[in-house]
């Protein structure tokens, strides 16, 4: 294992590590990492640092759903056009393209299944080329990111 892919895996698992800490962990010295963190950030590999939260912990009212999105491939484009139009939403967090039974899977974060069923009618299933939606609702988290819940 390269010492670029020791460092992303460290600052995956955890971000708030300083160079410092970095450097003895990978054997690279703390000016290595931080040019190595710095061309990473400058070339889009590390596209950001975010914190891991446990919302189910807080008062904050949220109701995620997984939705299969099955979609004809546009001309030229193929899934990319729509997955566009789909992720440019607030309420959408993640969107994949898939192998299998459906096109895209999307993640979507609401405050209330109702809200999630409207922006499902409203605004994703008519969208030029979705043919199908299915909408699960995700009723607790056990793992996440690789941490446990």
């Amino acid at each position: 294992m390269s010492n670029t892919t020791k460092l992303l895996q460290l600052l995956e698992s955890d971000c708030t590590l300083k160079p410092d800490q970095l450097a003895a962990m990978t054997g690279l010295s703390v000016q290595e990492v931080e040019n190595t963190v710095r061309d990473l950030e400058e070339r889009k590999v590390i596209l950001g640092y975010q914190a891991l939260v446990d919302w189910d912990k807080t008062d904050r009212e949220a109701v995620t759903a997984l939705i299969e999105v099955k979609v004809v491939p546009q001309r030229g484009d193929g899934f990319d056009r729509i997955a566009q139009r789909i992720y440019q939403y607030d309420e959408v967090e993640s969107v994949y393209l898939m192998s299998g039974g459906y096109d895209l899977a999307v993640t979507v974060t609401g405050k209330t299944m109702s809200d999630i069923a409207m922006f499902v009618a409203k605004r994703l299933a008519p969208i030029g080329g979705v043919l199908s939606t299915a909408t699960h609702f995700v009723l607790r988290t056990y793992k996440k990111e690789g941490r446990l819940y």
